[in-house]
């Protein structure tokens, strides 16, 4: 085996052991939503409703917002905590904001510091 196929093995080798700690870190079993959230979940189209919850491992979404995970979810208990960076349908950019993501029995609803909370959320299926 030549210089250039072991470096170039190399490269690929570390590659492949960095690509796991790039991934994405996932913390739900599947996504959860209300009725609406989960028809989008399964078909990505919208059914238009203005009452649209969805929480998947990338952020939550719904009628006119998207949150995204910043930084990593801590898990406390069985809920977890989390920064989410919100915009509003038509906006870009948004502060970023603590969530809890409470799980109670085999939902979820996502509660904000002001009080707000999106929820229960079930199991999409």
């Amino acid at each position: 085996m030549g210089a250039a196929t072991r470096i170039a093995l190399l490269f690929m080798t570390s590659l492949a052991m960095a690509a796991p700690a790039v991934a994405s870190e996932t913390f739900l079993d599947g996504d959860y939503g209300n009725k609406d959230g989960c028809a989008y979940s399964k078909t990505g189209e919208s059914t238009g409703s203005d009452n649209f919850f969805l929480l998947t491992n990338e952020g939550i979404t719904t009628a006119a917002s998207y949150c995204s995970f910043k930084g990593p979810v801590t898990k406390n208990g069985t809920s977890f905590a989390a920064t989410v960076t919100c915009s509003e349908e038509g906006e870009s950019g948004g502060a970023d904001e603590s969530v809890e993501i409470l799980r109670t029995r085999k939902d979820y609803t996502i509660a904000f510091k002001d009080g707000t909370r999106w929820g229960p959320l079930k199991k999409c299926k």
